[in-house]
C-alpha cells in the first residue's frame, strides 16, 4: 500500500469515525420521560444526603450550596451550573458524580459546570 493510499484511508476512516454518531440523530425522537427524571433525581438526592449525613458541609461555599440548592429544588432538571472551587467541592463533585453514573444517570445529568 502506498503513503497516498495510507493517507487516503485514514482520512476516510477519520471522517466515518466523525459523522457515525450524528447519523440519523436528527430523526429519533426527543424523549421526555418524567418519570425517569425524577427518579434520576430522587436516587441523585439520596447519595446527597449520605454524603452530606457523613462528611457533613465543611469545605463547602456558600454559593456553591446555594446553586445545588437551586437544582435540586427544580426536580434536578435546570441547569444551575455547580462550580466546585475547593478541594472539597471537587471531592464531592466527584463522589456525586461516580454515584450518579453507579445509580443509572447519564453524566449530562450532573449539574457541574463552571462557565466563568
Amino acid at each position: 500500500m502506498s503513503v497516498s493510499q495510507i493517507k487516503t484511508l485514514s482520512l476516510a476512516c477519520t471522517l466515518a469515525m466523525a459523522f457515525a454518531g450524528t447519523a440519523g440523530a436528527q430523526d429519533l425522537p426527543i424523549i421526555h420521560d418524567k418519570a425517569w427524571a425524577a427518579e434520576k433525581c430522587q436516587r441523585y438526592r439520596a447519595a446527597w444526603d449520605e454524603l452530606m449525613a457523613r462528611d457533613g458541609q465543611q469545605g463547602l461555599t456558600a454559593d456553591f450550596l446555594a446553586s445545588h440548592d437551586r437544582f435540586m429544588a427544580t426536580g434536578c432538571i435546570a441547569r444551575a451550573d455547580v462550580c466546585p472551587s475547593t478541594d472539597r467541592e471537587m471531592e464531592l463533585a466527584n463522589q456525586l458524580s461516580i454515584a450518579a453514573m453507579n445509580a443509572g444517570t447519564a453524566s449530562t445529568f450532573l449539574p457541574f459546570a463552571c462557565r466563568d
